[in-house]
């Protein structure tokens, strides 16, 4: 589906940072269902890759995932968010990638089942990666704005990469979000 030299190529034309330097230094990229357009879909249509290196060879790795959330709420915009990121507790239930810097977000504001992408609000509005349920079908209330695994089989992997890494660069992350639209091929 996705390559490195597809996803390298594609972040750095956005005028991004790919981290390639080191083992485990993790591109954590969401690539948002672009054929959506601005509709709440309500369904794991999306993916998550993750990009790095170990031993001087890349790993990656790409699950099911929304980056929209289940009931017309905030949505993240696309963009890199540096360090924005962090191992810690979601809801202070269990360790996920919890956000701890700034992001850009839209909403539904009309409350007729389209993003008002015009209006952006920036902040920390705890925009949390996490998982859903064992094998989610819908995203409900899942997300209400965090970026969410279908299976929880996939975060859990996901998690034990993060945690790796953070003993060898800190408890720090860059989460990118592009649209299926901006891949270069």
């Amino acid at each position: 589906m996705y390559n490195i030299a597809q996803l390298k190529r594609t972040i750095t034309a956005l005028g991004y940072k790919w981290f390639e330097t080191g083992d485990y230094n993790l591109n954590i990229i969401g690539v948002r269902n672009a054929s959506t357009g601005l509709k709440v879909t309500n369904a794991f249509d999306d993916d998550i890759v993750l990009a790095y290196k170990v031993k001087d060879n890349w790993e990656l790795l790409t699950y099911k995932f929304t980056t929209d959330n289940g009931a017309g709420t905030a949505r993240l915009k696309a963009g890199q968010y540096r360090s924005a990121y962090m191992l810690g507790l979601h809801q202070g239930k269990y360790k996920a990638l919890r956000q701890c810097g700034p992001v850009v977000v839209y909403r539904d504001f009309k409350n007729d089942g389209i993003y008002q992408e015009d209006r952006t609000e920036r902040g920390v509005f705890g925009i949390n990666i996490h998982k859903a349920g064992l094998d989610s079908v819908r995203v409900d209330r899942w997300s209400e704005g965090c970026q969410v695994f279908k299976r929880t089989q996939d975060f859990n992997k996901f998690m034990a990469i993060c945690e790796t890494a953070a003993e060898i660069w800190g408890n720090s992350f860059t989460y990118t979000l592009i649209n299926s639209s901006d891949i270069t091929r």
